[in-house]
């Protein structure tokens, strides 16, 4: 009994000193659970890449990260929350075009700036936009829809998933680089605007390929032109505006991982390079693919500079277009 009251404050001292180090090792990250903010509804693109990557995280990196759907003002809500966090890398935001770059030109006063209040840290990709018309609009191609649109000036209509969207923005960055004058119709969703499409109410559409896929297979849809940087496997017969001497419509609707300003630079390299490995693992792809999803490969540097750019890209067209938050 004296030996022990003896050796006993050491002992427990070494004991309390080793044990933290065979159970997770401290202050190297991540040593709790994650939490990656979804700023959207279950069920959309950035929800699908945000469980994917949590996924292959937790069983990469051995601790849980768990998905948070903060839903609100087009993912300024959720991406807010996540700028007033911590920047210790256990929040984390599943951040993209329209949280990012198209809501800020939105609103004359906007709760945080979209490059500096966020570590932006990995691209995930998205998918891109099409533009696909009637069977009955006398046009094969994109040269002969330009010319058909010019020579009915105003007559022509395009649908889009709703003002403010990409979808729109895009349709609205054709008519500004091509000088064609079309009407836009906004819907509440993609869905809407294909059905209409097909139904012969407006005369093209501004949407994600993947929406319109199935009638574009179907032939009650014509795509002309995709804004992918090169042509699809899935649908190598359409062209990209790129090709065709747009390639200011090279564009999609991407998604990536961020976390809040100042994050340590160990972490955003860690997670950057498994986030690139993630998405070219071949279950990985098997999802993307159908999507028309080319992975993101940009360091965390070449990342935050595409951020920049692409606010710097869509602020001029939104405010061109006149759409406005809510």
């Amino acid at each position: 009994m004296a030996r022990m009251t003896k050796w006993g404050p050491a002992l427990m001292l070494a004991l309390a000193t080793a044990l933290p180090t065979a159970r997770a090792q401290p202050g190297k990250w991540p040593d709790k659970p994650v939490r990656i903010v979804v700023p959207f509804a279950p069920g959309g693109t950035a929800d699908m890449f945000g469980r994917l990557v949590a996924i292959k995280l937790s069983e990469n990196l051995g601790q849980s990260f768990a998905i948070d759907n903060r839903a609100g003002a087009g993912g300024v809500l959720g991406s807010d929350f996540v700028a007033k966090s911590a920047p210790d890398g256990y929040v984390l935001v599943v951040s993209g075009v329209a949280s990012h770059a198209i809501a800020p030109a939105m609103s004359a006063k906007f709760p945080y700036d979209p490059v500096k209040d966020f570590t932006h840290i990995a691209l995930f990709g998205g998918p891109p936009f099409v533009l696909a018309v009637h069977p009955s609009i006398p046009a094969k191609d994109l040269k002969a829809f330009i010319a058909v649109a010019k020579a009915h000036r105003g007559a022509l209509s395009y649908g889009s998933p709703g003002n403010g969207t990409q979808g729109h923005l895009v349709g609205e960055l054709f008519k500004q680089i091509t000088g064609v004058n079309m009407v836009h119709v906004p819907y509440k969703g993609a869905s809407g605007a294909v059905s209409d499409l097909i139904a012969g109410h407006i005369d093209a559409v501004s949407t994600t390929l993947s929406t319109a896929s199935t009638q574009i297979r179907s032939a009650r849809a014509r795509a002309l032109a995709i804004s992918s940087l090169a042509r699809l496997p899935q649908y190598p017969d359409v062209p990209t505006f790129r090709e065709l001497g747009y390639p200011q419509l090279v564009a999609t609707i991407w998604f990536s991982l961020s976390g809040p300003a100042g994050m340590p630079p160990d972490i955003v390299s860690k997670v950057n390079a498994e986030v690139r490995r993630i998405l070219q693992l071949p279950d990985v792809r098997e999802k993307l693919n159908p999507e028309g999803i080319e992975p993101g490969t940009l360091d965390p540097k070449a990342f935050t500079d595409f951020v920049a750019a692409e606010v710097k890209r869509w602020g001029p067209v939104v405010r061109a277009s006149g759409a406005r938050a809510d």
